[in-house]
């Protein structure tokens, strides 16, 4: 591999040759502490000499700043030629941000009627007949520059529709002309500066003489700011297909339309998706899925194992292939997904009551799953999130929930149904729900998904209480929807919101008081234990819950009026006229009714085994 190293200041650097930013390198994402510190270190080691030699006023030269001004080093930048043109590979976030300064530098000198305006331009531009270019070439982001070029009055007038780094432009344009207006206020300054900038201001430049950039851009990249595995990626295989069937492909805008959708709510998405698509499309066995992390399934892809299923590694056809049909389809159905995890979809619920619970992993068994252009996606996704919320909830509603041994089942089922047909999972997921159930309960018995045995004494101790309130909010889903009504709260508040006066808590309805504790025959384990079943809790807003929080059972049943529909099954009113409760109480035979005095042992027991009836309709 040869490297070419080759010293240049800034005016041999933008003289005659034309950058094009190559696939392998990020958008142009400094913000402005970094381009703070860039000016920082500039103007330091500038203002350092000239407020020494201010009082000489020396006329502002090569000569003068050659003999009194220091050099000073900018870092290196890495560059690589292909077909005639030159491409940046490293560097191009201190390139860009040191053509912003030169554009200041550029309206500067006309606004100080300077002769070095023209010099100051052709570092910007470089003229062929009338048809200029700019050295730093961001085909992408042209019209901003030329904005920028043309006036810099008004930065709001500037077009920045072509992306995040023509808008990073504009707004890092905006932090170097304050920095510089504050600075330099003669013209004297201004062009003594000019001279610094150009001549004094050294960088490195390494031209690499091969066409595997990407492996030089990854060891580049390990000694400065790290990029992130996506965009490392990238280069290696955007980087071993020929330019011209990036263009005729649009493969690069492909991969950028596809990460831009992914990470619309979060930047590192993207990372996630990779992690989640290779462990379930290309994992066989435990030793291979936990090869495979966020943080470098961009190397594993490459190793021996994973290459004889991917096939990517030094091949360019195969990469134009991977690209056009296995990125373009699982990065579609993962932004499908995505929108139905974070915001509920009608067609998908239990995809958003997944994130509820935190069950990430259900995006690896979508994408397990799904097939190449898999005609049966849709039912799919709704079987799949459905089955996922199923076992996660049985189990702990059975107290047979290990997070640790949860996650190995998730993966023995990932690879279980790899593009399994739909009539398949229940049968899958029920053959580890019952496994499980087994497990915890030290038997060989049981056959069946639910027992009201191992419900019977489940108490909201033992479940978090963010699950403990996605429960009672599934409960006032299914009457909701039985009664024909809309949910008065929103699942997102039922869940999530904890706060003392819009949040949602936890109600006993037995007060701790003595009069309760006389239903108990003074058992005071017993009384703890019944008041804390799910039979003997409710979910209440927070002011609903602070009013009721020590009253006797009838005084609590006025508070429970207008509330949630599972509390108001409590009061005698809630049955009047109510032909959709009543035909839902009919339908499913639920052993529902008021309960209007006394709230003992017997009707704790009642609730609970009512609470049954319904797990078992919507846990079918």
């Amino acid at each position: 591999m040869d490297i070419s190293p080759d010293k240049q200041n800034i005016d041999t650097l933008f003289a005659s040759t034309t950058y094009y930013i190559d696939f392998y390198q990020r958008e142009y994402k400094w913000n402005r502490d970094p381009v703070e510190r860039l000016l920082d270190d500039i103007f330091f080691k500038f203002n350092l000499e000239y407020s020494s030699r201010e009082h000489e006023e020396l006329i502002p030269s090569k000569e003068v700043v050659t003999a009194y001004y220091p050099w000073y080093y900018l870092n290196t930048y890495v560059t690589n030629v292909i077909e005639g043109k030159v491409y940046v590979v490293d560097g191009q976030q201190r390139l860009t941000t040191l053509t912003l300064i030169l554009l200041k530098l550029y309206h500067m000198t006309k606004q100080y009627d300077s002769e070095l305006m023209p010099w100051v331009e052709r570092k910007i531009i470089g003229y062929s007949g009338p048809k200029k270019e700019f050295w730093m070439n961001h085909v992408k982001h042209i019209s901003t520059l030329e904005g920028l070029l043309k006036s810099d009055e008004d930065l709001k007038k500037i077009p920045a529709k072509s992306g995040l780094g023509a808008e990073n432009i504009l707004a890092n344009y905006a932090v170097i002309s304050k920095w510089l207006d504050d600075d330099i206020r003669s013209k004297q300054k201004l062009e003594t500066f000019i001279f610094y900038f150009l001549y004094r201001l050294v960088l490195i430049n390494l031209t690499v003489e091969q066409t595997n950039v990407p492996m030089v851009f990854e060891v580049i990249n390990d000694r400065g700011v790290k990029l992130k595995p996506y965009e490392i990626l990238k280069g290696k295989l955007l980087g071993l297909v020929d330019k011209i069937d990036l263009d005729r492909l649009a493969l690069n805008e492909l991969w950028e339309a596809k990460v831009q959708a992914i990470n619309l709510q979060n930047e590192n998405e993207i990372d996630f998706f990779f992690w989640s698509f290779i462990r379930a499309r290309y994992t066989d066995n435990k030793a291979d899925f936990n090869k495979v992390s966020e943080s470098n399934y961009h190397r594993v892809i490459f190793t021996d194992d994973f290459n004889k299923k991917l096939k990517l590694k030094n091949n360019p056809g195969a990469i134009k292939h991977f690209l056009q049909n296995e990125f373009t389809y699982y990065s579609d159905l993962y932004i499908r997904i995505l929108t139905a995890y974070n915001q509920l979809d009608p067609k998908y619920p239990h995809v958003y009551y997944n994130q509820l619970n935190d069950q990430d992993t259900q995006f690896m068994l979508f994408m397990s799953c799904c097939r190449l252009n898999d005609e049966q996606e849709e039912e799919k996704i709704m079987t799949i999130s459905a089955e996922m919320d199923r076992l996660f909830s049985l189990l702990r509603l059975q107290r047979a929930y290990d997070s640790n041994r949860f996650n190995d089942i998730v993966w023995e089922i990932i690879i279980k149904i790899r593009d399994a047909d739909v009539t398949a999972y229940r049968y899958i997921f029920d053959t580890y729900l019952i496994k499980e159930l087994n497990y915890h309960n030290e038997v060989n018995t049981i056959d069946k998904a639910f027992s009201y045995l191992y419900f019977k004494d489940i108490t909201g101790k033992d479940l978090p209480s963010r699950f403990l309130r996605y429960f009672y909010a599934r409960i006032e889903e299914f009457l909701a929807v039985g009664m024909k009504l809309k949910m008065k709260h929103t699942f997102s508040d039922l869940v999530t919101k904890t706060g003392s006066v819009n949040g949602f808590h936890i109600e006993h309805i037995i007060a701790d008081n003595d009069e309760n504790f006389a239903l108990f025959d003074e058992d005071e384990e017993l009384f703890y234990r019944e008041r804390n079943r799910l039979g003997g809790l409710l979910l209440l807003k927070g002011r609903d819950n602070q009013s009721s929080n020590d009253e006797v059972y009838t005084n609590k049943l006025r508070s429970y009026a207008n509330t949630l529909y599972w509390n108001e099954t409590l009061r005698a009113d809630t049955y009047k006229s109510k032909l959709d409760l009543l035909e839902l109480i009919r339908a499913h035979q639920l052993n529902m009714r008021a309960i209007p005095s006394k709230f003992g042992p017997d009707e704790i027991e009642e609730r609970h085994k009512l609470l049954a009836q319904i797990v078992q309709i919507i846990w079918n």
